[in-house]
């Protein structure tokens, strides 16, 4: 069974986990601000420690790859990438809105759900897409402005669930709709990234370590803080 590290860092979450085969060794998370600069190597420190492995041991590493936020996905895919150079291991990269609707719809029976991740991209903007009960891509991953007619083609018919950090600011103009449900409870978690990486280290699909990028989705838009002009 091969030995996984895992990184998400696409979000306010971060979190850490280390996974064999279906078994989790170990796993740390914390979330509620931006604090992946401080925490993701001392997570990575600490799930070794707990597990009682050496880094050297791990099979290969994954990482979220976004879309999310720019800092975040930039410190855990400098992160994953000196690890996969330091050690020589593989680099496999999962879609974060994809480990998303996994963890979601782990926690439905309702094979006919709908699944909706949503990412705070500021604004009235998410990131998101929509996948069904088995993890497949329904909609395309893009960068919304969401208002009464979004989702419109599936909410007439289908139900489906919205849920992570940009849901909240969206349900005003989606809950006219009665299939529109919402969670404001399930964020990401590596977990879920290991799990979809050991399907692509079984398959051999890993990234180029030297030329791998984030999954921005949007051109970074730098600003100047008033105080400086």
């Amino acid at each position: 069974m091969s030995l996984i590290l895992g990184i998400e860092t696409a979000t306010k979450i971060c979190s850490i986990a280390l996974t064999k085969g279906e078994q989790l060794l170990a796993v740390e998370e914390i979330g509620g601000a931006f604090s992946h600069a401080e925490n993701t190597t001392v997570f990575i420190e600490k799930v070794i420690q707990q597990s009682g492995k050496k880094l050297a041991e791990i099979d290969a590493v994954a990482i979220s790859k976004g879309p999310g936020s720019y800092t975040g996905l930039r410190i855990g895919v400098s992160t994953a990438k000196g690890l996969c150079f330091a050690l020589n291991k593989p680099l496999i990269a999962v879609d974060t809105l994809q480990a998303m609707a996994l963890r979601m719809a782990k926690q439905s029976t309702d094979k006919n759900l709908l699944f909706c991740p949503m990412i705070d991209a500021r604004r009235m903007e998410v990131y998101t897409a929509i996948y069904n009960a088995k993890n497949e891509l329904i909609a395309p991953i893009s960068a919304k402005i969401i208002d009464e007619n979004s989702f419109s083609k599936f909410l007439v018919n289908q139900k489906i669930i919205f849920f992570g950090d940009g849901a909240a600011k969206c349900k005003t103009a989606l809950e006219q709709y009665e299939n529109a449900l919402f969670d404001e409870t399930v964020l990401p978690s590596a977990l879920e990234i290991n799990e979809l990486a050991a399907i692509k280290l079984a398959n051999k699909q890993f990234e180029d370590v030297a030329y791998f990028e984030p999954f921005y989705l949007k051109d970074f838009i730098g600003t100047v803080s008033k105080k400086l002009i």
